[in-house]
């Protein structure tokens, strides 16, 4: 009963001192034009801040609605230019097994039939470590098997190592462990690219000849000759060289792809992976 009386007699005090304070702008207003100005100054800031606010508070809770929209786009467009000739909204469900029903919005394959690929969100990924990981909101039951790719449209992100129902672990290309067979340029020499294993966006290509002509500033790209990864994705750009036992170059890569700022990505899968792998077990 003590606490009630008290939470009343603030109420009533808070309201007559917002009442006393409303009287005494109203006066100071009414004395002049000029601190007519200053109250209008002061009540424009005063609604600026409010509007602020709320309108920081709508795009907050708006944010994810509109990254999702913006990731939807983003993985429609790159199929689109990797000639998923089947279309988005006609797109097939991955049969392994047992029949999986898609999202036409989250799966695509390419007019080949050879890469399906899969939208996906992040869920969970380590950047600080030498052998880094991600963890994705597909699992089997979405169609993902181990040792499908994880890409972007501006790089290599990692491989599925493990899969659960609902959610897949992979090996980040931030790990000392993994390498990428790439080009440079779309027709140039083949090496192999592995993280340098200090910068976030820093890479090494190594294995290219050393009577090839190198230039700083050109393209690296997937060659296509992996079972896991297309050919073309842009990875970085090559910067600084150095020849490797006189016999190969070494040549860093600067990474197009902010591991840092990754939200959304793309499983790639490629369908003839276990034939290929059949095909060379049996040499």
């Amino acid at each position: 009963m003590v606490r009630n009386r008290k939470t009343f007699s603030t109420i009533f005090n808070a309201a007559i001192f917002i009442v006393l304070e409303v009287a005494a702008l109203g006066m100071l207003r009414s004395n002049g034009i000029l601190q007519d100005s200053w109250v209008m100054k002061g009540a424009h800031a005063f609604y600026a801040y409010v509007w602020g606010k709320t309108e920081s508070i709508k795009y907050y809770f708006s944010l994810q609605k509109e990254n999702a929209r913006l990731a939807e786009e983003n993985f429609n467009l790159a199929c689109k230019l990797r000639d998923c000739g089947n279309g988005i909204a006609e797109c097939n469900a991955l049969q392994s097994g047992a029949a999986h029903e898609a999202d036409s919005a989250s799966v695509a394959e390419d007019s080949t039939g050879r890469y399906i690929y899969r939208q996906a969100e992040i869920v969970k990924i380590s950047n600080n470590r030498q052998h880094n990981y991600i963890i994705v909101d597909k699992g089997s039951e979405d169609g993902v098997t181990p040792q499908s790719g994880i890409i972007t449209g501006q790089g290599v992100i990692g491989i599925i190592d493990a899969v659960s129902r609902h959610y897949s672990y992979g090996i980040s290309f931030k790990n000392t462990g993994m390498t990428v067979s790439a080009r440079i340029g779309k027709t140039g020499p083949v090496g192999s690219l592995v993280w340098d294993g200090a910068n976030t966006d820093g890479a090494l290509l190594n294995e290219i000849p050393h009577h090839i002509g190198i230039e700083s500033g050109d393209t690296v790209y997937t060659s296509g000759f992996s079972s896991i990864f297309p050919p073309d994705i842009p990875l970085g750009t090559t910067g600084e060289s150095r020849i490797i036992n006189g016999a190969t170059y070494e040549i860093k890569v600067r990474l197009f792809e902010d591991f840092k700022a990754l939200r959304y990505v793309t499983i790639v899968q490629n369908a003839g992976k276990d034939e290929i792998s059949d095909l060379v077990s049996k040499q």
